[in-house]
C-alpha cells in the first residue's frame, strides 16, 4: 500500500517530508484552497523515487501543462467537476508530448451515502487511478470521513486512493486488515497537519513506521 502525502506548501517542510521518502506528494494548484501554494511557488529539490502531484480543481487543460512543464510534475490530479470528456482531451494533451507521456492521472470524486460507482465507466479509459474523498462543497479538505463500506459496492478494475479525514490510527487498522479495504494508496493531509499546508513532522515520521 503506497502513501500520498498532500496539501504542501512551505518549502522547509516540504524538504523535511521529501527525505522520508514517500511514494507520492501532492501540491494543491487551486486558489481558494487553504492549502494553494500560491503564484510564487518554488518547487525544492525532491528525489527522483518520490512522485509529485499537482492537484487541480476544473482547471483548463493549459494551465495544468503549465505547471507539469514548470515543476516537472508525475501526476495530476484533477479534483473537481471534471466530466470524462474533460480527462479524455487532457490524456490525450500528455500522450502527445514525449516529456508528458508518462505523466499519471488521478480523478477525484466526492463520496457520499448515494455515490453511484457507475458513472465511474466512461472515465475509465483515460485515468490511471480514481481517488475516493468525501464529498464536500470545497473539493476535499475537510477532515471528514465518508463511510467507507460504500468501498464494498467498487468492482471496477482501475485502483484507487483512499482520503478524507485518515489519521494514524486508520492506516494501523487497514494495516492489520481490520477494515477491509484494498486501495492502491492512502492519502492523508489534514490529520497530520499543524496547520494547513504545513505537515507534523513527528507524526508523517510515523507512516515510515
Amino acid at each position: 500500500m503506497k502513501i500520498k502525502v498532500c496539501g504542501l506548501k512551505y518549502k522547509d517542510n516540504i524538504e523535511q517530508i521529501a527525505a522520508l521518502q514517500f511514494d507520492y506528494m501532492g501540491f494543491i494548484f487551486y486558489p481558494k484552497s487553504k492549502r494553494f501554494v500560491g503564484e510564487d511557488f518554488e518547487m525544492p529539490v525532491i528525489n527522483k523515487n518520490v512522485k509529485k502531484v499537482g492537484v487541480f480543481v476544473n482547471a483548463e487543460p493549459d494551465y495544468i501543462l503549465n505547471k507539469i512543464n514548470k515543476y516537472n510534475l508525475d501526476a495530476i490530479q484533477l479534483h473537481g467537476d471534471e466530466t470524462a470528456g474533460y480527462c479524455s482531451t487532457v490524456k490525450e494533451l500528455l500522450l502527445k508530448n514525449e516529456n508528458t507521456k508518462n505523466i499519471e492521472l488521478i480523478k477525484a470524486f466526492g463520496v457520499d451515502e448515494s455515490f453511484d460507482f457507475e458513472k465511474l465507466t466512461p472515465y475509465c479509459n483515460s485515468c490511471d487511478y480514481f481517488l475516493f474523498d468525501t464529498k464536500t462543497k470545497e473539493y476535499g479538505g475537510s477532515g471528514n470521513q465518508f463511510n467507507w463500506k460504500i468501498l464494498g459496492n467498487y468492482t471496477n478494475a482501475i485502483p484507487y486512493f483512499l482520503s478524507g479525514g485518515i489519521g494514524i490510527e486508520d492506516i494501523e487498522k487497514i494495516k492489520k486488515g481490520s477494515i477491509k479495504l484494498n486501495p492502491y494508496a492512502i492519502d492523508v493531509n489534514s490529520k497530520f497537519e499543524l496547520e494547513p499546508g504545513l505537515k507534523d513532522i513527528e507524526l508523517v515520521t510515523q507512516l515510515k513506521n
